[in-house]
C-alpha cells in the first residue's frame, strides 16, 4: 500500500501562498462527525495558519455527504474564493456506499465544471472506520489539511 506508515499531510509550508485576501467556505457533513470534525479542524487550522482571517471563513453543516453537493453549490453563491466539501462515507453491507460515493464525486466535479468557484473534494471513502481515523489526524495525516492547501492554491489560480 502506497500510504503505509506515511503521513501524507506533510508539506513545505513556505511554498503556500498567503491566504489573507481570500474568503473560504467549508461545508461539513454531520454523518460520521467523529471523523468530519477532525477533518474540519485540520482544514480550518491550516487556512488560519496560512493567513486566512477567521471572519473570511464561512462554515456550514449538512446532514450527510450526499448533501455536500447542494451545500457547496449554495456556498459558491456567498462570494467565496474556494469551497471545501468535507465528508466521510464508510463501506457497509449494501450498495448505498457506491451510490453515495459516485453521486458526491460526480456532483462536486459538476460544480467545478459549471461554476467559477472551485470546490475541493475532502470526502473520505474508506472501507472501515480505522482507515478514516488514520486519514483524519491519525498515522496518515489529516486530509482536511491537504484540502485547505488545495483550496488556497485554487483560490490563487481563480484570481489569476
Amino acid at each position: 500500500m502506497a500510504t503505509k506508515n506515511q503521513n501524507l499531510s506533510e508539506y513545505d509550508k513556505h511554498t503556500i501562498p498567503n491566504a489573507k485576501d481570500f474568503r473560504f467556505g467549508i461545508v461539513v457533513s454531520e454523518w460520521n462527525s467523529n471523523i468530519t470534525d477532525n477533518l474540519y479542524k485540520g482544514a480550518l487550522d491550516t487556512l488560519i495558519e496560512h493567513g486566512a482571517l477567521p471572519d473570511n471563513i464561512i462554515s456550514w453543516h449538512v446532514p450527510g455527504s450526499y448533501e455536500l453537493i447542494y451545500g457547496s453549490k449554495k456556498m459558491q453563491d456567498h462570494q467565496v474564493d474556494a469551497v471545501i466539501a468535507i465528508g466521510c462515507v464508510i463501506q457497509g453491507e449494501t450498495k448505498h456506499f457506491d451510490f453515495v460515493c459516485e453521486a458526491v464525486s460526480q456532483g462536486i466535479k459538476d460544480l467545478n465544471v459549471v461554476n467559477d468557484t472551485p470546490v475541493i473534494f475532502c470526502v473520505l471513502t474508506d472501507n472501515v472506520m480505522q482507515q478514516s481515523i488514520d486519514r483524519s489526524g491519525g498515522k496518515h495525516g489529516n486530509k482536511g489539511v491537504e484540502a485547505a492547501v488545495a483550496a488556497i492554491k485554487m483560490a490563487v489560480l481563480r484570481q489569476a
